[in-house]
């Protein structure tokens, strides 16, 4: 072995009726996750435990480690103290559970640590191990998408890895390209990618494949900018504008552009770059443990993130020289949804390869879950170890055997059914495939951490100083897109502030408002953002100091309607506003499109202006009130044409989305319904069938009762025949009174037509069993059938337009508005700052 053996715990009998584990300490060679591990428990199962315990092990042996936390549980490995004291428990006491033990906080925390205490001495671990453990690797906390931890920089994601070449690994680096953009593409929204036929993961494919094979770097701004100039003028065998038009190809990065847009992009696009190597060791050689926390993420965030990271750890390991020994350690905690039997996540592609290529480069994958059901056993047939725990469900039970089954060599079924449904909470089935002994039960060991339970994004701060803040990890600068490299696509409404501070000068402001046109009135925008907030938005600071010069109104012209939508075959009642302002105009008629602006809340507008304001003028364009009623309807015949919304449908379920719901969304409504139709009618069919099999198990047991009789009569018809025939013969012998012959051979014909009726009575039972059997059978094809007819339903998903009528269209707002602006004085000039 080429690392120590991990102490994991103690053998167990569980015919036993005591709990403590008194058997034999179980030794595990870390050698034998090469083939991967497999942990599978309830909850209670004490499968996080056993997860951080493996863990540990590998620190304790300097072995690095990824660590993907989607929960948070996993974030107790830096909870290790040392000294034991209830002090260091404190800060990790549930208050809620101490009200609930009815004890202070620092009482329950006294008792933990006491608990903890005599826990490790039952196992001879204590100080020792505790100083080991913290002293034995580095520990640091990522977390993707927020800076409660260490952010990490998703922007080289996209950008050729540095340790493969494209000549010499091409075929490695397209299936990572593919991962890179499956998971970009659900980002944003775009499920169930199939790489051969979606025209974005094709285009998206080419342009990545095309800047990583001439070794240029990219990043998501690049990325959306070739989305509308691609690199290349044809895609196979067809034009470029022929296979993705221009029009279409600006909507796809329209979508990419929003993530870029969105205030917590900026999250993604600092801190640690996704370099495996920084991850699992310092620069200076000490091996890392890794832990990356997504409880805050959404499913989709998760998803991507996973996907990169695994993504890179491919690459990482195809780049290693090949070892018999465990190099490094991948632990994921809860891989329900990343490796289903079914579906095709992003993850699926890149778990499968490390799965099947892993153990030849010395990477070993630790996989748990408390949901054996949704596994890919197909996919988990490389895995040597399986550690089983407590299961939840007899159908947990059933589908686990199942995939063990399925496995190579099988497993004693029967045998470890019994097992498995006697194992009691801490107590697992050790399956390994290198444990020549075969699989036995054990406890696993004392958690050397403080078991917390999962820790909230909040709680990640008091983890820096327990060795979260990394030393000597490499920090670089937040990568912020250059102006030459920025996307010609924005999502940012006309309104919105300009990003630099303008100039301007106090000779044409007033302190009374301009009147506005005749017949018409004017609305005041109450500011939304403080001085110090909007002059934060402006970006950059001032040489010298910066004075408040009181607040400005510049006028503007600003629609807002209402739009109801209301169509009953749809089920549809809904209602939406669209929104318009117009600071400058040149032409006869306005880009409303480009003028569009996030709805504003009606409270927020007022008839008077703020007290000691002052007014910029009244531009010519405001300033006639045929010109404002023109804009008006415009506006709305605006809105009328792209007032349009999108609806999924499934005709055959007669189901319709809402609006606001995502292609996904709808296709789970549409499961949910197909799921609770397919039950209905297969409930009638059982129903039908039932009955019929009631039937004929009626006729069987009869039948049974007259085969049983006709058995007897035959016995006895045989008993008779015999003693008649004896009678005869010892007649004769004695010279007694000779009885008729004639009897024996009635009696020996009675016995020939019972048997007779024996026969006949069986052959009836036979062909009772066979209508029952082909009744049965029946009943399954018309299951079957059943389910593939609804199976097929599923994917029947259509768009459907629908189109307001004008008269649902109300003009909420529309006219002249004055906005608010901060002035303030410095560099010897008058800034503006919008403060909305």
């Amino acid at each position: 072995m080429s690392n120590a053996s991990f102490t994991i715990g103690r053998t167990v009998d569980l015919t036993a009726q005591s709990s403590p584990a008194t058997g034999e300490i179980v030794q595990y060679d870390p050698d034998d996750l090469t083939t991967h591990g497999i942990i599978v428990g309830m909850t209670g199962s004490g499968k996080t435990g056993l997860l951080i315990d493996l863990l540990e092990e590998a620190a304790l042996r300097g072995i690095p480690s990824i660590v993907i936390d989607p929960k948070g549980d996993l974030t107790n490995l830096f909870l290790h103290f040392p000294n034991l004291a209830p002090a260091d428990f404190e800060p990790w006491i549930d208050p809620e559970a101490a009200r609930r033990a009815n004890l202070s906080v620092p009482q329950l925390a006294e008792a933990t640590a006491s608990r903890w205490r005599e826990g490790l001495q039952s196992w001879n671990l204590g100080r020792d191990q505790l100083l080991a453990l913290q002293q034995a690797v580095d520990y640091v906390l990522f977390t993707p998408g927020s800076s409660s931890g260490q952010p990490v920089n998703l922007l080289s994601s996209f950008s050729p890895p540095p340790a493969l070449n494209w000549e010499e690994h091409r075929d490695i680096l397209r299936e990572r390209i593919s991962s890179t953009v499956t998971a970009l593409l659900g980002l944003i929204g775009l499920k169930d990618i199939d790489p051969l036929r979606s025209r974005e993961h094709i285009l998206l494919s080419n342009i990545l494949e095309t800047a990583w094979s001439r070794n240029q770097p990219l990043d998501l701004a690049e990325l959306i900018h070739q989305v509308q100039e691609p690199p290349f003028e044809r895609l196979g065998a067809f034009p470029l504008d022929s296979f993705y038009p221009s029009k279409e190809r600006f909507d796809l990065a329209l979508l990419l552009n929003n993530f870029l847009a969105s205030p917590s992009f900026q999250a993604w696009a600092e801190g640690q770059p996704i370099e495996v190597q920084d991850f699992l060791y310092t620069p200076e050689g000490r091996p890392r443990m890794s832990i990356f926390y997504l409880a805050h993420l959404d499913e989709n965030e998760r998803m991507f993130f996973v996907t990169l990271l695994l993504a890179s750890v491919e690459s990482w390991m195809r780049a290693q020289r090949g070892s018999s020994g465990l190099r490094a350690l991948l632990a994921f905690d809860e891989i329900v949804g990343y490796l289903p039997p079914v579906a095709n996540p992003p993850s699926r592609p890149v778990l499968l390869r490390l799965l099947k290529q892993g153990r030849a480069f010395g990477l070993g994958l630790l996989l748990a879950t408390q949901n054996p059901v949704d596994l890919d056993y197909k996919g988990l047939s490389n895995a040597g170890t399986w550690f089983i725990g407590r299961l939840q469900t007899e159908r947990d039970k059933e589908r686990l055997l199942d995939g063990l089954n399925s496995l190579e060599g099988g497993v004693d079924r029967a045998a470890y059914d019994r097992i498995i449904s006697a194992l009691r909470p801490r107590v697992f089935l050790l399956h390994n495939v290198h444990h020549r002994g075969g699989a036995f039960t054990f406890q696993p060991r004392w958690c050397l951490n403080y078991l917390a339970g999962p820790l909230s994004r909040a709680q990640l701060a008091g983890l820096k100083p327990l060795g979260a803040a990394p030393e000597g990890l490499p920090t670089p600068p937040a990568a912020v897109p250059s102006a030459t490299a920025a996307p010609a696509v924005s999502t940012q409404p006309a309104a919105v502030p300009p990003a630099g501070p303008t100039t301007t000068s106090t000779d044409t402001f007033t302190r009374t408002p301009p009147a506005p046109p005749a017949g018409t009135s004017a609305l005041f925008l109450a500011p939304e953002l403080s001085l110090s907030q909007a002059l934060a938005r402006l970006g950059g600071g001032f040489n010298g100091p910066a004075r408040p010069e009181g607040l400005l109104y510049r006028p503007v012209f600003f629609c807002q309607a209402e739009i109801s939508y209301l169509n009953r075959t749809y089920g549809l009642n809904y209602t939406r506003k669209v929104a318009a302002l117009i600071d400058s105009l040149t032409g006869a008629r306005p880009d409303w499109a480009a003028a569009a602006h996030e709805p504003i809340d009606p409270k927020r507008f007022d008839t008077r202006p703020l007290p000691d304001a002052r007014f910029a003028p009244l531009p010519g364009w405001l300033s006639s009130a045929a010109r404002l009623t023109s804009l008006q309807k415009d506006f709305l015949e605006w809105a009328y044409r792209s007032g349009e919304i999108r609806l999924y449908a499934n005709q055959t379920l007669k189901l319709y989305s809402d609006p606001q719901d995502s292609q996904a969304a709808f296709r789970q409504k549409c499961d949910a319904a197909l799921r609770a139709a397919l039950d209905e009618e297969a409930r009638k069919i059982e129903k039908t069938y039932q009955a019929r099999i009631e039937a004929l198990e009626r006729k069987i047991e009869k039948q049974k009762s007259i085969i049983d009789k006709n058995e007897a009569e035959v016995t006895q018809r045989n008993v008779e025949t015999l003693a008649s025939g004896a009678e005869v013969l010892l007649g004769g012998l004695f010279g007694k009174r000779r009885r008729s012959i004639s009897t024996p051979l009635s009696k020996s014909r009675m016995a020939q037509q019972a048997k007779a009726d024996l026969q006949t009575a069986k052959r009836e039972l036979e062909s009772l069993l066979k209508q029952k059997q082909e009744l049965e059978q029946q009943k399954a094809e018309e299951l079957k059938q059943t389910q593939e007819r609804w199976a097929r339903t599923a994917g029947q998903i259509s768009e459907i337009v629908v189109a307001p009528y004008k008269k649902d269209i109300y003009l909420e707002v529309g006219g002249l508005l004055w906005v608010p602006v901060y002035l303030v004085s410095a560099e010897g000039k008058l800034i503006e700052a919008p403060a909305y």
